[in-house]
């Protein structure tokens, strides 16, 4: 792109607190009404019983997985799209393709990048989460910092395959 500091960040995208605490209390109401609901009205079935609190505490593990994996954000350098701790996302040269149509399968508010090669399934909920060659990026993010990161990701790009002078 340039020939600032390749390490240097262009963009970040992080969650808001009010983003956080809203999305990780949701599932956390969620399964404490189910564990209340266990509590006044259990069924009268013991698999239900057990699916009913496989399901609370599936949801309360999911409400804090959540929102530990907020409190991190990702950084956009010239070279890397990384987490806040170092852990690499992927590598911009192993970009081929930003997603980011109505009808993508991407998180809500982001975007989705298709890579050369698939990487390990991964997953921080409401941050970003990796299947194969793509990348979801997006979820209780704000809607503005992630066009921004996937406006500069397609500006790279495009720069790289000669598109751009």
């Amino acid at each position: 792109m340039s020939a600032q500091d390749p390490e240097a960040p262009l963009a970040y995208l992080a969650c808001s607190p009010g983003r956080r605490w809203l999305a990780a209390g949701m599932l956390f109401g969620l399964g404490l009404m189910i564990l209340y609901l266990l509590a006044i009205q259990p069924p009268d079935a013991p698999a239900g019983i057990f699916l009913l609190f496989a399901v609370a505490a599936g949801a309360l593990w999911l409400g804090l997985a959540l929102y530990r994996a907020t409190a991190r954000h990702l950084v956009l350098t010239e070279e890397r799209l990384a987490d806040d701790l170092g852990e690499v996302l992927c590598e911009t040269a192993a970009i081929t393709r930003v997603e980011r149509g109505l009808l993508a399968f991407k998180p809500s508010n982001g975007f989705v990048l298709l890579t050369r090669e698939p990487g390990p399934f991964a997953w921080r909920p409401g941050l970003w989460w990796r299947i194969g060659r793509r990348i979801g990026i997006g979820g209780a993010a704000a809607g503005g910092s992630a066009r921004l990161m996937a406006d500069i990701l397609q500006a790279q790009l495009a720069q790289r395959d000669g598109e751009l002078p």
